[in-house]
């Protein structure tokens, strides 16, 4: 579990997998607008690309909550 406790990590991850393939425009943005339009015609395959490049990105907001939660009970 250290893996995922190391930002430097998850934020490579979230670079290099979330935001894959980076052109014309990243990957995970091309899906989010796609389910935003209603997410007409998306195929099971589609809604696993998406929880796999928005993994780290979940990661990361869920290593800054806990970091936050920790510096505040300090």
């Amino acid at each position: 579990m250290k893996l995922f406790n190391n930002g430097k990590i998850i934020l490579i991850l979230c670079l290099t997998l979330g935001l894959a393939p980076y052109f014309p425009e990243p990957h995970i943005i091309g899906k989010l607008k796609w389910v935003a339009g209603g997410a007409t015609g998306m195929k099971l395959m589609d809604w696993f690309d998406l929880l796999f490049h928005g993994f780290p990105f979940v990661l990361l907001l869920l290593y800054i909550f806990l970091k936050l939660k920790r510096v505040s009970k300090n």
